[in-house]
């Protein structure tokens, strides 16, 4: 009998030069014309091939809003998964305390640091998960990206309902999606995210959704979501469904924070062609999300899985202090991944081409 260990190395292993499906050994194809836009220019999917690209960190927020997220989410979510709908109107920001140094997210210098401390441990192409009502500077992004050299790829969209901006109350749908196609043919944005639902799915929420998928039908751009430790997730991508987004266009993210050894919910998504994202990495859940993922692989979906650690805070996790930096879901989380028996040629299919296949998409004729 051969050990699981051993069979999922054989999986990767393959057959000569054959790709094995499901394995993530198949070099992805790209359609004639696609691109990955980052912040300082269009790059071919292609050129994306020396290292991991990261779906979903943080490169630029506000100074206040991690503060803000965490006094919501203790007051909304006092155990993990709790209940309860965000209020309707947005909590006001806490006050952070004044700095003896600028935000990291706010120091050009430190960041491009980051971004180059990041590549030299095996990143290639970082993507910012987020946008204006989360505090995000487009031109920062472009600074540290231009700095450092590294790719950014920066997203777009309405993050979810308590920090939603006063305008998203009365929009329509069309006119939300209206805004985010104007976004998108005016500047350098590459992805429709991080679109997110906090708890259960406001009507406020869902109102953007569909404005999402109304964007993305607009501009083929890719889409990632935020979920509540996976709450929701099934929901979320059968309402993109329902706008006719194809799944496989589509990441539905967190889902490493359901409790479930037989993830079944994770299976769910990956059958229906979306990409299942495991997205908060580097820490002490790391042991219960390397279970799933190694279900998810001996379940045969590999080319459905995306890694990324959902990077916001700063402080010991930074490179410069000593920590794992934005690079630690290839320096902390793929160790532990080849200890639980991952070949290199399966990792190398999830970090690095199912990014792509993701993101890549071919432009369509930008609307005067």
């Amino acid at each position: 009998m051969i050990a699981r260990r051993d069979a999922l190395k054989l999986l990767g292993a393959g057959i000569a030069t054959a790709a094995i499906p499901g394995s993530g050994a198949a070099e992805p194809q790209f359609p004639k014309g696609a691109i990955i836009r980052t912040v300082l220019k269009d790059l071919p999917p292609e050129s994306l091939t020396g290292g991991a690209t990261l779906f979903h960190e943080h490169l630029s927020l506000a100074p206040d809003f991690m503060p803000r997220w965490m006094s919501l989410a203790r007051s909304l979510f006092p155990a993990r998964g709790g209940q309860g709908n965000p209020p309707a109107r947005p909590v006001q920001p806490a006050q952070p305390a004044q700095p003896a140094q600028p935000f990291f997210m706010q120091d050009p210098d430190l960041m491009a640091e980051e971004m180059t401390a990041a590549a030299k441990d095996g990143v290639a192409c970082i993507v910012d998960g987020g946008h204006p009502d989360m505090g995000r500077d487009l031109d920062f992004l472009k600074q540290i990206s231009a700095k450092s050299g590294l790719p950014i790829v920066a997203g777009c969209g309405y993050y979810a309902q308590p920090f939603y901006p006063p305008e998203i109350a009365t929009w329509s749908e069309d006119q939300i999606a209206g805004e985010l196609i104007r976004q998108v043919n005016t500047q350098p944005v590459g992805v429709l995210g991080e679109i997110g639902t906090w708890d259960v799915m406001t009507p406020d929420e869902r109102k953007v959704f569909r404005a999402i998928a109304k964007a993305h039908q607009e501009t083929n751009l890719a889409i990632f979501t935020h979920t509540n430790f996976g709450k929701g997730a099934l929901e979320q991508l059968d309402l993109f469904e329902s706008m006719g987004v194809k799944p496989g266009r589509v990441a539905i993210g967190h889902v490493g924070g359901l409790s479930d050894p037989q993830v079944e919910v994770q299976k769910a998504i990956c059958k229906l062609g979306a990409f299942a994202g495991f997205d908060r990495q580097g820490g002490p859940g790391d042991a219960g999300q390397v279970k799933m993922v190694m279900a998810l692989l001996e379940a045969g979906y590999a080319d459905q899985l995306l890694f990324s650690s959902d990077f916001s805070t700063g402080g010991n996790q930074l490179k410069r202090n000593g920590g794992p930096g934005y690079a630690k879901t290839v320096t902390v989380f793929a160790p532990k991944l080849r200890e639980a028996g991952m070949d290199e040629k399966i990792l190398h299919g999830i970090l690095v081409d199912n990014p792509r296949r993701l993101l890549a998409f071919v432009p369509k004729p930008r609307k005067p």
